[in-house]
């Protein structure tokens, strides 16, 4: 009788607390009329808000004692300037190194303008440009201390996953007479899948749903001028209002040739966030697959590199008739001026595995979604979740298909990110040899050959 109780209380610790989980928010809005970023077409600052922004934290820690702190932004992108600040202060203060730290931006269009992130868009004067500064230096804070109370809220906690499925994503690269343009384009690739981890308490309260989509946020297109989160903002809202007391945080996936179809109405944001919404709670209340084991985690920097150019092919930019051609052409020359040219890229790539059962992947920039296809394709679609605009939103990163075609993500875009042009062709191999290095080091084998 003794033996068997012994084995029953044996078999109870393998099967519960695989993990601890905190969970830490802090509202981001601004709290001042501010530019809002996203699009060139804007005159002023904000009027009025129409939902909180949000930074949220949620801290995983294993049987181990190894941690990562995956945290979610309501914003248009965090840049290395920022990501870089936050990471070495949570690494300093709290112990996280950079591969167990996520930063990931929803890339809403009614949100602030952040320094060093789109900043060609605008030409403020020095009152406007205090206050992005000022905004900028508090969201900084808030970003290391949301890691810290996620971290500090760490109790024992059920980890399960699933996949859902959204419509109203559509592949926004549209063929016509004069090349490719932002239409709709319903013969597209793209990912319909939603991603959805859950975290429970050991009495099965939920806690805390992590959730993804790979779509622009851009329902709410230039003439809104109130703070939003878009659809992603809806979203979260809809979860926690059908969920008391749980935290839900949206992971903006690889949606960069990707649209919210319809959109410019603020009921269709809504719409739109509803929908997703209602698959993630559809999920959640559903079997999902139990999460359990180590955690490992892999950061990794690749340099990508840009097509030739040269202080002439700018020089001949300042007659063009666009004013942002020109402020571009002024600071791509300006740059060459003082000898330092930019001609590669710094390019982020991590992935976190939980046990066997899940890997995210967590890639830098705008991603088309060819290369969340081309992932799940390699290393399977079950269990996986490959996210865009994670820990330096620098740019578009065309595939090579795209980069071929041309267009917005291929090249026109690069002027607002002040980078000096297209990537070379180069691009999508060099990321891809990358995700492979870093899957290989958490222990996510390929299930196809690599030709």
């Amino acid at each position: 009788m003794r033996l068997v109780c012994v084995l029953l209380l044996f078999a109870f610790s393998l099967s519960a607390g695989d993990y601890k989980a905190g969970i830490g928010r802090v509202i981001i809005t601004p709290e001042a009329p501010i530019y809002m970023s996203g699009y060139a077409g804007r005159d002023h600052p904000s009027e009025g808000v129409l939902h909180d922004l949000w930074a949220k934290a949620l801290a995983i820690e294993d049987r181990k004692g190894s941690r990562v702190v995956i945290i979610s932004t309501d914003l248009i992108g965090l840049p290395r300037a920022i990501s870089d600040i936050v990471a070495a202060r949570v690494e300093k203060q709290y112990g996280i190194d950079r591969a167990h730290l996520v930063l990931n931006s929803s890339h809403t269009h009614t949100g602030p303008l952040i320094r060093h992130n789109l900043e060609i868009l605008f030409d403020l004067g020095p009152e406007d440009s205090q206050v992005v500064a000022g905004y900028t230096a508090q969201l900084t804070e808030k970003l290391i201390a949301v890691a810290g109370a996620a971290l500090k809220d760490l109790a024992p906690a059920d980890l399960s996953f699933g996949h859902g499925r959204a419509t109203f994503a559509i592949n926004r690269r549209q063929s016509a007479a004069n090349g490719m343009i932002i239409g709709e384009n319903p013969a597209g690739p793209t990912d319909m899948d939603v991603p959805v981890l859950k975290v429970t308490a050991p009495d099965g309260k939920l806690r805390a749903v992590l959730f993804g989509y790979a779509c622009h946020n851009t329902t709410l297109t230039g003439q809104f001028y109130k703070i939003s989160g878009d659809y992603a903002g809806f979203a979260q809202l809809a979860i926690e209002k059908a969920n008391p007391g749980a935290t839900a945080m949206f992971l903006m996936l690889c949606g960069g040739d990707q649209n919210p179809h319809p959109r410019s109405k603020l009921e269709l944001a809504e719409q739109h966030g509803a929908a997703l919404a209602a698959e993630v709670n559809r999920v959640t209340g559903e079997k999902m697959e139990r999460v359990h084991g180590p955690l490992r985690a892999a950061f990794q920097i690749v340099e990508l590199e840009f097509a030739p150019n040269s202080p002439e092919m700018f020089q001949a930019r300042l007659q063009d008739s666009s004013i942002y051609r020109v402020r571009h052409a002024r600071a791509m020359l300006r740059l060459y001026g003082e000898g330092r040219p930019i001609r590669r890229y710094p390019y982020p790539v991590q992935a976190i595995q939980f046990g066997k059962d899940l890997t995210l992947v967590a890639l830098g920039g705008e991603v088309v979604v060819d290369y969340d296809l081309r992932i799940k394709h390699e290393f399977g679609s079950k269990g996986i979740i490959v996210a865009g605009y994670s820990n330096d939103v620098m740019s578009y990163i065309p595939s090579l298909r795209v980069l071929k075609e041309g267009g917005y993500e291929a090249d026109e875009s690069m002027i607002y990110y002040s980078l000096p042009g297209p990537y070379n062709d180069e691009v999508e191999d060099r990321i891809m040899t990358t995700v492979r290095q870093v899957l290989k080091r958490v222990g996510r084998r390929p299930q196809t050959t690599v030709k």
